[in-house]
């Protein structure tokens, strides 16, 4: 199915097609504890081989969205597997025939659109087994004048890279995130460091952090369970993300950002070439191990990059985040 609206299509098979009789277990058998409980709750592990080498079908699909956000980390990233929610037991069709019940009720009071978008879910592996094996638990991770409202905050299908960082390693340095469908209905702005957790009127079902090009969808908590449906688990290696989270707030001179780093590194290598983005990226997890000051940090930004460009940068990373 294309997500419309989305600024990268999804051409994946509809979430209402008839779910088919698998083996689940045989066919993760060897892929780790984790991959079993996805297993056993109704996940299927989609191979690359079915899918023309991994250039087309779900397969390719879910690669593309997830690599068009994460492409400047280059081959740090490694995607280990990805799993189809196939919804075959009696509970998964229940919860599949719930989320089509609120789609219709939402597009009934919505003129007939219900804004059914995807959404990544990064968190920790035995959060991401409980949210697959029982739901969604609780009212999602708040961070008092950070966080855009309480409730389930997901990242768009194009923008995975937030999801991402939220996502934890297991034992084997593997990160797990959820792919899913989101009803949002009417949304409304939720400002950084709001404590909202519900809609402000009837008039309004969720939450976005930006009316142009959101980068957040807040679903609060009441509608968490009924409004978001998980197709696919993404797992991945990302050895490059320990350490990095959103720091360096309040700058105010082109030496220090004033911007989440994610954002700057990802602006960055719009301009200069992957391997000067792997060595800052080296850098500053060397800063955040208290190897490396601040000030050296800043002046090998300097070296790398120049003055005139890293001023710019920072003036695209301010009005991205703006």
């Amino acid at each position: 199915m294309d997500a419309e609206g989305d600024q990268v299509s999804m051409t994946v098979i509809d979430y209402e097609t008839a779910a088919y009789d698998s083996d689940c277990e045989s066919s993760v058998s060897d892929s780790g504890r984790l991959f079993r409980e996805f297993a056993r709750n109704g996940m299927v592990k989609l191979e690359e081989s079915a899918e023309g080498g991994g250039g087309g079908g779900e397969y390719g699909a879910i690669m593309k969205s997830f690599l068009v956000d994460m492409r400047f980390l280059g081959e740090e990233i490694d995607v280990v597997a990805v799993h189809k929610n196939m919804y075959s037991s009696v509970a998964g069709q229940a919860k599949l025939e719930a989320f089509r019940v609120f789609s219709r009720a939402v597009a009934a009071r919505r003129g007939g659109d219900a804004n059914v978008k995807y959404g990544w879910y990064g968190g920790s592996p035995d959060e991401i087994r409980d949210v697959v094996t029982y739901g969604f638990v609780g009212s999602g991770k708040f961070e008092k004048g950070v966080s855009h409202g309480v409730g389930i905050h997901l990242s768009p299908v194009n923008s995975p890279f937030d999801s991402a960082l939220k996502a934890k390693e297991d034992e084997n340095g593997v990160r797990h995130m959820l792919l899913c469908r989101v009803i949002l209905g009417n949304t409304e702005i939720i400002g950084p460091g709001s404590e909202q957790s519900h809609p402000s009127s009837t008039q309004f079902d969720s939450g976005i952090d930006n009316p142009i090009a959101p980068t957040q969808y807040i679903i609060w908590t009441s509608y968490m369970n009924s409004h978001i449906f998980p197709n696919y688990i993404i797992s991945f290696r990302a050895p490059c993300l320990i350490g990095l989270r959103r720091t360096w707030r309040s700058a105010k001179t082109p030496n220090s950002l004033s911007m989440s780093f994610p954002v700057f590194l990802k602006v960055l290598s719009r301009f200069v070439h992957p391997s000067k983005v792997g060595l800052i990226l080296n850098y500053y997890n060397e800063f955040r191990e208290n190897k490396i000051v601040r000030s050296q940090l800043i002046r090998r930004l300097r070296n790398i990059v120049g003055d005139k460009l890293l001023s710019s940068v920072i003036k695209l990373c301010r009005n991205e985040v703006n």
